[in-house]
């Protein structure tokens, strides 16, 4: 193992670190007084050295080997590979396709036809190319995406981000001239949100000036802006509160059904929606914590909670259905279009033309479901689905002209397949399919389920060589999330493929709850105060998987970013005896003052607010800033994070880091990227950079 006390030293930083505690020294909480504030200056001088410092000793350990190097060779000929399936959107006649390789590494906009697409090599129009339009304006812009106006889809906002980060900069775009308009709407960088009304009018809601972003750092105003005035001029449209998430405004285009809405935003999961109509708004009297969809004249409400309403009670998870103008005059007959059970829950839903596609999980594995909007109950039928172990997502329909749908089918060990289809002219046929990029025959996928602390049965995939023996030797790497109702379901991955289980590793998912494998109870089975309850089903998959021969705790690696980085911070401080290594990558950390750094505030609803004192009582046991102990045992920790990161901000990993160092911790490891913002890189290069060096620490720790 490599010691970072001797390359601290090695490289002369003038930073003694102490080696660990007596080990017999009874633990003992530190003060809670935080001596590493001035790390939350992001872009301060002394924060930055820091971090340089920091960068040269982790880049040394585990990013200057020969294996480190074909890791990150391999990865990267995965993620630029020009075998990978090119992913489209439908607009118009035209299928659009964002795309990053060697040659593009900020990206090229591009498109195509249908007839085009379906050849092996199809005929790409450039429509921006990200790298050149950089080189002209000596810019790094990254991309962020594109509304485009339909139905011609010739005039497009751009989103475009300085460094990777969530606030962008907005700028109109003609498709027909692939140009940027001449004064056309454009706005500076902030986390804004926009969306066309017609082609002389946009909702927006920005940085309009001091008080004008919520304390979650999103639009507090939406305003109606019209082609040719100053932004100073737009009309507001509603203003809300700072304590809200965030306010925005749209309107829907499908022909015969054009609306104008405003969602508030309260929290994560509560908002409320207006209708805006002849200049007026007309709250739509629904749960607050439902998610609404108003499509042609249906109105569908998928809910969080039980909702009792015209004499029916409705259960939490489901999607029930109205027709909206019906709502509106105050009907409140609904039709159940999805009932969950105890292990079927609802992932998604898409419409085309004349039918709803719903995508449910059967206990964590994918199903598909066809229903057909008529009087009373809505006709079904049965999609085929996806192989065992996999999962099928609807990724494109085009709802205003056709039941035209695209789907894409992966599996752990299964390259994805995009398939196309029209709903009533028989199966799907695929159009596209990735080849491997390693070879599955050697492993298998199995699923399996253990008993976490209150008893509640958690599943978990697992894939491991053939044949393993299960004698406790083998390298393990669990992975988790555990928050914001977010499913882990079968993927494939050429990149953990190729640097861990080629390497020899197995690879875990662990469905915890705080996610939404089984819907809304499943993930709030662990808020706030039950928050918990997700690290101990992490933990219960941890000592299974002990248990049952897979590995041991010398050879048990965890890794988990963002709200998975909270997960791996409490690994760590709670259950530091369980893992050989520790991967936490643009973590929340520091939970007294998370709601004070970037968009903090916006995840009250999930974690609780620290200044109340009574949540705060609950918040610290599961906050690791705070949780540290002189004297306790932790295994080696890398911290990854990057300093364009607005949503949670590189300044939890960077206190986390440099309080267990100035306790003395050995193997605690601290690296940040300049770029890339939350998804920790703004191209293919900086993301292989990233994974390999991740793989390299956690394959060195655990042997």
């Amino acid at each position: 193992m490599t010691s970072k006390t001797s390359l601290w030293l090695a490289l002369a930083l003038g930073v003694t670190l102490g080696g660990m505690n007596d080990a017999s020294a009874a633990a003992q909480p530190v003060d809670h007084d935080d001596p590493y504030l001035w790390l939350e200056a992001t872009h301060g001088a002394r924060a930055m050295d820091w971090v340089k410092r920091q960068n040269a000793i982790t880049e040394k350990a585990f990013a200057s080997s020969a294996e480190f190097e074909r890791a990150r060779s391999e990865i990267l000929q995965v993620l630029d590979s020009e075998a990978r399936i090119p992913y489209v959107r439908r607009m118009g006649e035209y299928l659009y396709n964002f795309w990053q390789d060697k040659a593009h590494p900020r990206g090229l906009w591009r498109r195509t036809t249908l007839d085009e697409y379906r050849k092996a090599d199809p005929k790409w129009e450039t429509v921006l190319d990200v790298d050149a339009l950089n080189k002209a304006e000596g810019k790094r812009w990254v991309w962020k995406g594109a509304q485009c106006l339909k139905p011609a889809y010739t005039r497009c906002l751009l989103s475009l981000s300085p460094d990777g980060g969530d606030a962008v900069v907005v700028r109109e775009f003609d498709t027909a001239t692939r140009s940027f308009v001449k004064n056309g709407f454009e706005l500076p960088v902030a986390k804004t949100q926009v969306g066309w009304i017609d082609q002389d009018h946009i909702y927006v809601g920005t940085d309009f000036g001091p008080g004008s972003m919520t304390q979650s750092s999103y639009p507090r105003i939406a305003k109606e802006w019209t082609r040719g005035t100053p932004l100073s001029a737009a009309v507001t449209v509603y203003e809300g509160k700072p304590t809200d998430l965030s306010v925005s405004a749209y309107h829907d285009r499908t022909p015969g059904y054009e609306r104008d809405f405003v969602q508030v935003a309260i929290d994560f999961f509560h908002s409320e929606t207006f209708l805006r109509r002849d200049g007026k708004l007309v709250k739509l009297d629904l749960p607050s914590d439902a998610s609404v969809d108003a499509h042609r004249e249906w109105l569908l409400v998928t809910l969080r909670s039980p909702w009792t309403v015209g004499g029916v009670t409705y259960p939490n998870g489901a999607l029930i259905a109205t027709r909206f103008d019906d709502f509106m005059a105050g009907k409140r007959a609904f039709t159940v279009l999805f009932r969950p059970d105890a292990h079927t829950a609802l992932s998604s839903y898409a419409w085309t033309r004349h039918h709803l596609i719903l995508d449910e999980l059967h206990d964590v594995q994918s199903r598909l479901e066809v229903l057909t909007p008529q009087a009373g109950e809505w006709r079904r039928a049965a999609m085929p689905g996806a192989p065992a172990m996999s999962t099928v997502e609807v990724v494109d329909t085009d709802p205003d002209h056709s039941d035209e749908y695209w789907l894409t089918v992966t599996g752990f060990l299964t390259p994805p397949s995009l398939e196309r289809g029209v709903l009533g002219q028989g199966e799907a046929g695929t159009i596209k399919h990735q080849p491997a990029f390693f070879d599955a025959s050697k492993f298998t996928v199995s699923q399996h389920f253990v008993a976490s602390k209150d008893g509640t049965r958690v599943p978990y995939f697992e894939i491991a060589p053939k044949d393993m023996r299960l004698d406790g030797s083998h390298r393990t790497l669990l992975y988790g999330y555990g928050g914001f109702e977010v499913s882990l379901q079968p993927f494939y991955s050429g990149s953990i493929g190729r640097a861990w289980l080629e390497r020899g590793g197995v690879y875990v998912i662990a469905n915890i709850r705080g996610g939404g494998e089984y819907g809304p109870a499943w993930h709030q089975a662990a808020l706030k105060a039950n928050r918990p309850r997700a690290y101990q089903d992490f933990a219960a998959v941890a000592e299974d998987l002990v248990k049952r021969g897979v590995t041991s705790t010398k050879h048990l690696g965890a890794e988990g970013g963002s709200n998975g980085g909270l997960l791996m911070g409490n690994m760590l401080t709670e259950y530091p005896q369980l893992f050989g290594a520790i991967a936490c990558e643009v973590p929340l950390l520091d939970m007294k003052r998370y709601i004070h750094l970037d968009a903090g505030a916006s995840w009250i609803a999930e974690y609780g607010n620290p200044e109340d004192p009574k949540q705060w009582a609950f918040i610290k046991a599961f906050s690791p800033y705070q949780n540290l102990r002189k004297g306790a045992h932790y295994p080696p920790v890398l911290f990854y994070t990057t300093t364009s990161d607005d949503r949670v901000g590189p300044a939890q990993a960077r206190k986390m880091a440099a309080k267990m160092e100035g306790m003395g911790i050995p193997d605690v490891w601290f690296y940040e990227n300049l770029e890339g913002g939350h998804g920790a890189g703004a191209d293919n290069r900086q993301s292989a950079h990233m994974h390999a060096m991740v793989y390299d620490f956690l394959w060195n720790e655990l042997k």
